[in-house]
């Protein structure tokens, strides 16, 4: 894909979604830091039903940690993972208290050493949370990237490294959230909905883009 054409690509995403957000509701880059741990391998709906009765209960790291984990458990019971997902939360949550004053870090090693948090999420709250150009590379964007030839890649962290080329530089704070909503509701991976997509013809997967 030539330079005009990641440029026009993006002009098109935007056109339809001017202020791309994520799907999982927070207020704080706390809330969106647990929700996000919460959100591997679980849909942004059971994550988002799931914290609409914890977070008035426990919003912050001093509040879940006073849940313990066998306090925790009933509020994210329906989600996926949820008794190693409890104990990597308390865990997150002693540590933000004791070596961040209870706060989320705004520093990607920092990040990445809390339980439960791996390359991606931290994305996904540099991002999110602090407005870094980073973009966390979910089943989603992996798809998306390597059909329509935007960055092609064996693995998430080549496709993300290659994102971080290719996307135009006024487009890459927000490339994260068009390409994993283009994802999740147009370049389905079983049935991509290819006739209404909007940039079916600079898409490099052309066995599915005819109307």
């Amino acid at each position: 894909m030539t330079l005009a054409d990641r440029k026009e690509f993006f002009l098109r995403l935007q056109s339809i979604m001017p202020e791309p957000r994520t799907e999982l509701e927070y207020r704080t880059p706390f809330e969106l830091l647990i929700s996000v741990i919460l959100s591997a391998q679980a849909t942004d709906v059971s994550v988002n039903k799931a914290t609409r009765k914890l977070y008035p209960v426990a919003h912050t790291p001093a509040g879940i940690l006073r849940l313990g984990v066998d306090g925790l458990k009933p509020y994210i019971r329906t989600i996926g993972l949820f008794n190693s997902k409890a104990e990597n939360i308390i865990k997150t949550c002693r540590i933000l208290i004791d070596r961040h004053a209870g706060e989320v870090p705004h520093d990607r090693k920092a990040l990445e050493s809390l339980p439960g948090v791996g390359r991606k999420t931290a994305n996904v709250v540099l991002n999110t949370a602090f407005g870094e150009p980073t973009i966390a590379v979910d089943t989603h964007i992996f798809r998306v990237a390597n059909r329509t030839g935007l960055a092609k890649g064996k693995t998430p962290l080549e496709v993300e490294r290659k994102l971080l080329k290719s996307v135009p530089a006024d487009f890459r704070l927000n490339a994260h959230h068009w390409l994993i909503l283009h994802g999740r509701y147009v370049c389905k991976a079983r049935k991509p909905n290819c006739p209404e997509c909007i940039v079916r013809d600079l898409c490099s997967f052309k066995t599915k883009t005819k109307v």
